[in-house]
């Protein structure tokens, strides 16, 4: 199982978009009973209640009915589950809140993602390429003019032997800012490949359990409707429906991190860059900066803790050689669907 999915907590009611229906209705509702005590004659109708017998034998089942939904637990979830459910249906008809619809929109998401980030690192191969082929010319430069330099200097021409010499530490300079240019952009490289093959992988775990979880989803529902959930309710038992639909809401928030961080790092390998110009053999440092941030202070969801070490440890590595026209091979998962344990204790 993935490592965040272990650590996941469904969120509470209250932080779900029915929440927030449910929050606005109580309001309302404690608006409009307040509003009827003060300015409504409530308080009038409730001391009429207690001249009459039968107005006070009524006024005492009402307080112990209240007492009784008030202090017993099964009641008053049963209660809390229907207002629930009733907040939720409302809110249905506003906003997307079913998990296979918000799963599905996450497939055609990822894969919109996968095409971009291939475009990407097709991009920024050929950037790579082209840096490495610029820093060849440069060393090509170096050698021939220090061979200039010394010419002249065995001829004494130390005019030349000078504009030659300073031409060869410029251009020397230059491949130093380049070479570690291209570290980062081996970093970025290597990052963007990985992400992609475990996107790969995530984009197949989430389209299998769309496709299996739906037909389940159906049967469930059909199967336990409505008064079987009121019942499990009351006993104290856990819903199957409910339960099923937590584990499809674990997964939809596990891959939206995955998706989210995805995008992130494609901007920020997008910005980085743009702000490149190898035609002049310059970069801005706000680029670098913000890759050498990520480096060193971002927890990612889309790569392990031990994939996101390895692989800088690789970039930084000089026995480690990228080949830049090695293929990127296909992901072979090395485990079965990484969201199949949500569901074992069904």
């Amino acid at each position: 199982m993935d490592s965040q999915m272990k650590d996941f907590k469904p969120k509470s009611f209250w932080k779900r978009p029915e929440g927030t229906t449910g929050a606005l209705f109580m309001f309302a509702i404690i608006g409009l009973v307040t509003y009827l005590m003060v300015f409504g004659g409530g308080i009038a109708f409730l001391t009429g209640l207690a001249w009459g017998a039968l107005q006070i034998t009524i006024a005492a089942v009402l307080i112990a009915a209240l007492l009784y939904m008030v202090f017993d637990p099964k009641v008053r979830n049963l209660i809390w589950y229907g207002y629930k459910s009733v907040m939720r249906k409302i809110t249905g008809a506003f906003v997307k809140i079913d998990p296979i619809s918000i799963l599905k929109s996450y497939v055609d998401d990822l894969r919109g993602n996968l095409r971009k980030m291939s475009k990407q690192i097709s991009n920024l191969r050929g950037q790579m390429h082209r840096l490495k082929t610029l820093m060849r010319e440069n060393n090509q430069q170096i050698q021939d003019n220090l061979e200039l330099a010394n010419r002249a200097k065995a001829k004494d021409k130390k005019q030349i032997m000078v504009l030659k010499a300073r031409k060869a530490g410029r251009l020397k300079e230059s491949n130093l800012r380049l070479d570690e240019l291209y570290k980062k952009m081996e970093v970025m490289y290597r990052v963007l490949v990985k992400m992609y093959g475990n996107s790969e992988i995530l984009l197949e775990d989430v389209a299998d359990q769309v496709k299996v979880k739906e037909q389940e989803r159906k049967a469930i529902r059909a199967s336990h409707g409505a008064m079987m959930s009121a019942r499990n309710i009351i006993a104290g038992n856990s819903d199957k429906r409910i339960m099923f639909d937590m584990a499809l809401e674990a997964i939809a928030e596990d891959v939206d991190m995955k998706i989210g961080e995805m995008e992130r790092f494609m901007d920020l390998s997008a910005n980085f860059m743009d702000s490149i110009d190898l035609q002049n053999g310059v970069f801005e440092e706000e680029g670098l900066t913000m890759l050498e941030k990520w480096e060193k202070e971002s927890e990612s969801v889309l790569l392990s803790d031990e994939e996101k070490v390895m692989l800088l440890d690789q970039a930084n590595d000089e026995s480690q050689i990228l080949d830049l026209d090695e293929p990127i091979a296909k992901p072979i998962p090395a485990h079965a669907n990484q969201y199949d344990s949500l569901f074992d204790d069904e």
